[in-house]
């Protein structure tokens, strides 16, 4: 029984290891088929396809992401991300860079896979059949020197007073008005500006002219303007006829003009040209019906006719921003005739007329060729000189202007992209002529000679650099038509003291100052500067209690002066030294002050009078040997405040001088004296 009991209790000693040896292995093969379901499928990462000059909205769309990933995707690299915009162009690192952190592959695109777009752009009309032509009146364009009196001669032929309701005496837009003479022919006419600014108002109603007549006064002769409006009318091609104006004056000399002219390629009938020449008082009105016949005269010549059929063309003269109206245009109907419905695209704004009216309000139906209506209907403002071409669906007038805008966009990225590849060469070139010098040393050597060098500038982050304290002045430009900011923009671009005073235009727009154009200006520090515009008492409080300077004029030249006060009162004043008196040192000898010998200049003042209070320099020969304040002057044994001239002085100045006999010491007052802008914008 023992022995049985011991056989028992022995056995599962001998089988204890193998079983214990057999569930291990099952538990681990327990174990591992386990965890085979719990592996996670291996997931291809998502590819982009990336291209050279993509903006932020592009990339972020290729990741299938928003653009405020795109901006986190590119913390703490190099990229500028303050002024990181949807449409900034990316460098090709940032692109890499931001795709990498967004756990995704990237592919470069191929050239071959651009997808051209196809061209949706609006063109003008082959030329018409001859047969379909017919007669059209002329438009005859007025040009000339500023106050020689074509707005005068127009206000004669319309029998209106145009010039008084113009501020300053001088015309400041492009005027269209159509002018049926007594005799039955009618006539559009376009006054331009003859002042100095607007030479790109001259410009553009000189394209779109038959004929130009040049007025010139009697009694003043060609001037600048003069030869200005001749040569946009020679670059137009189109003829001249001068009209001699002011011949009512005692001190008129109509044979000098036209000799005048002669010097510019303008050469009169009677000196063997075919330009002719009418002596006219717009004034008084003599002479005008000569005028008119010598015009209508010579359009019958050119025989200037038009297709009144078809869709219309035009050319936009003036536009501007109506409160009750919106954006408003006026157009010279060039073919084709414009009714009420017609759907017109100019630029990268379309249009479907609403109302058309004339030059005297007055709504009409209809305009054909040579004629110059106000065209209301417009969702956006086009710019002056546009070309109007008529489509056929408010449809084709948004792919137009979709296409176009797509162009500009092209053509922007283009320059941007030309600017950054020219900005990493520059880069590219300094880095390499920063290491040259250290191409011998070691990389640990290199590294700490370039930390040493950059110390101060790597240790001062971005935000902590100072802002440069050169003056400047930002401007927010307003006008109440875009012919008349055109013309204040291209003032501002002949702008060439940027190196005393920097000009920045931040914005500039059509209408009435708004409070954004205040908050604007503020923002930025500026001015703001309205042309025939308002502003209401709102926005003028807005003003005051945010420190901008409001500055409205209805005179261009008054609003160019008051821009260079401005802009002066930017500069810092220079300090001029006026010379007070002057003495001549005669003789040196010491005195004794306490225990310290003080040398002591006689001197005799000769021009002027020396005076304690101020300045003073020893001048020997043509040196300034000493410049400094003196400690005493004295008059025999008298402390005196100031040393006239003829009186003998003794002088001790501070500091040790070495007098001579023959030295000169003046006497001089430091004055801060106002700076001036050199910007001369021409007139």
């Amino acid at each position: 029984m023992r022995g049985a009991r011991l056989l028992r209790s022995s056995a599962p000693l001998l089988t204890w290891p193998q079983s214990r040896r057999l569930a291990s292995k099952q538990v681990k093969g327990q174990r591992k088929e386990q965890k085979k379901p719990n592996l996670k499928p291996k997931v291809d990462k998502q590819e982009v396809e990336i291209r050279q000059g993509m903006t932020a909205a592009a990339l972020a769309a290729a990741m299938n992401r928003d653009f405020d990933h795109v901006v986190e995707a590119l913390l703490n690299t190099p990229a500028d991300l303050d002024s990181l915009r949807p449409d900034s162009v990316l460098e090709d690192s940032w692109i890499k860079e931001a795709v990498i952190r967004s756990g995704m592959k990237f592919r470069w695109a191929k050239l071959g896979e651009s997808r051209e777009r196809p061209n949706r752009d609006a063109q003008r009309r082959p030329p018409a059949d001859p047969a379909l032509l017919v007669s059209r009146p002329p438009v005859v364009t007025i040009m000339g020197h500023v106050d020689h009196g074509k707005t005068t001669l127009l206000d004669s032929l319309r029998k209106s007073q145009l010039v008084a309701t113009e501020a300053g005496g001088i015309t400041q837009h492009i005027g269209a008005f159509l002018v049926q003479l007594p005799t039955g022919e009618r006539i559009t006419f376009l006054d331009t500006p003859g002042h100095a600014a607007f030479s790109s108002m001259r410009a553009r109603g000189a394209h779109a002219t038959d004929i130009v007549v040049l007025v010139v006064a009697a009694d003043d002769g060609v001037m600048n303007q003069t030869v200005e409006s001749i040569q946009h009318a020679k670059n137009a091609k189109v003829p001249i006829i001068v009209a001699v104006n002011k011949c009512d004056k005692p001190q008129a000399d109509p044979q000098r003009v036209k000799q005048e002219l002669l010097a510019h390629g303008v050469v009169c009938e009677e000196f063997g040209g075919d330009v002719q020449a009418i002596h006219i008082s717009a004034l008084k009105g003599d002479n005008l019906q000569a005028l008119a016949e010598a015009t209508v005269a010579l359009a019958e010549v050119l025989e200037l006719k038009a297709d009144p059929g078809g869709p219309v063309e035009a050319v936009l003269i003036e536009s501007r921003t109506d409160k009750g109206k919106g954006p408003v245009t006026t157009v010279i109907v060039q073919r084709g005739m414009l009714r009420r419905g017609c759907v017109l695209v100019a630029g990268r704004c379309w249009a479907k007329v609403r109302f058309l009216f004339d030059e005297n309000g007055c709504a009409v139906l209809e305009a054909a060729p040579s004629a110059v209506v106000q065209v209301v209907g417009w969702k956006e403002l086009p710019s002056a000189g546009e070309t109007v071409l008529e489509v056929e669906s408010e449809q084709r007038a948004r792919e137009v202007v979709e296409w176009r805008s797509h162009q500009a966009e092209q053509h922007k990225l283009l320059g941007e992209q030309s600017a950054i590849e020219l900005k990493q060469q520059r880069h590219l070139e300094e880095y390499r002529r920063e290491r040259e010098p250290l191409a011998h040393l070691s990389w640990r050597q290199r590294r700490a000679a370039l930390y040493r060098a950059d110390k101060i500038r790597f240790s001062m982050r971005p935000s902590e650099r100072t802002e440069s304290d050169e003056p400047g002045l930002p401007l927010v430009i307003k006008g109440d038509v875009d012919g008349s900011v055109k013309t204040l923009l291209n003032i501002l671009d002949g702008y060439d003291a940027q190196d005393e005073c920097r000009l920045d235009v931040i914005h500039f727009g059509v209408g009435d100052v708004s409070e954004n154009d205040v908050n604007m200006a503020a923002t930025f520090g500026g001015s703001v500067y309205g042309f025939n515009v308002a502003a209401s008492r709102g926005v003028t409080q807005l003003a005051a209690r945010r420190g901008v300077a409001l500055q409205l004029h209805r005179v261009i030249y008054q609003l160019v002066e008051q821009l260079r006060h401005e802009l002066s009162s930017k500069l810092p004043p220079q300090r001029r030294c006026s010379t007070v008196g002057e003495a001549t040192v005669l003789a040196i000898f010491t005195v004794s002050v306490g225990k310290k010998e003080v040398l002591v200049a006689g001197c005799r003042v000769q021009k002027g009078q020396l005076d304690r209070r101020l300045k003073f320099r020893l001048i020997r020969g043509r040196d300034t040997v000493w410049e400094g304040t003196v400690l005493t002057l004295k008059h025999h044994k008298d402390d005196v405040a100031t040393a006239k001239a003829g009186m003998e002085c003794g002088v001790s100045v501070d500091g040790e001088v070495d007098f001579s006999a023959g030295d000169v010491i003046e006497c001089f007052e430091e004055q801060e004296v106002p700076r001036v802008t050199s910007w001369d914008p021409g007139f």
